[in-house]
């Protein structure tokens, strides 16, 4: 088992990606691939599960404030059982409540700290998916075994 967990930041125009370490149960920002048209750069994703081999995927489950399903959450839920059917890996969902804002927080109090320079839209988006994972990564979940 690796231990090694992607997690994605869905969105229609970008995709964030975090990796992270179910030993260490830290996260932390990976990229953010483009979705043209609004579908997966497959061949870029394909990539990154090659380079980083995980034993777990976890996607962001969009939601309102009170849980409630948005716009997005059955794209997001399909986007996720196509991760799972196209990689045979366990596919999990996160609660991506505002994740983003605390994203652009952090990404702020980096900048004003002199850390970083403008903030993107693709950065706010693979710092949402840290945080989201880092936040899944603090839950309990079973060992995840492949033959």
């Amino acid at each position: 088992m690796s231990g090694v967990v992607l997690c994605f930041d869905y969105g229609t125009r970008r995709t964030g990606v975090a990796v992270g370490q179910r030993l260490t149960g830290t996260a932390r920002p990976l990229t953010t691939l483009a979705m043209p048209q609004g579908q997966p750069d497959w061949a870029a994703f394909d990539a990154l599960l090659k380079e980083w081999r995980p034993s777990d995927l976890v996607v962001g489950r969009p939601t309102h404030l009170d849980g409630t399903a948005s716009t997005l959450t059955a794209t997001a839920e399909a986007f996720a059982a196509t991760l799972r059917e196209r990689y045979s890996l366990p596919v999990s969902m996160a609660d991506e409540r505002l994740s983003s804002r605390a994203a652009e927080e952090l990404l702020r109090e980096q900048r004003t700290a002199g850390r970083r320079g403008r903030i993107d839209k693709a950065d706010v988006d693979r710092y949402a998916a840290a945080l989201m994972l880092e936040d899944w990564l603090a839950q309990p979940h079973p060992a995840t075994t492949h033959d």
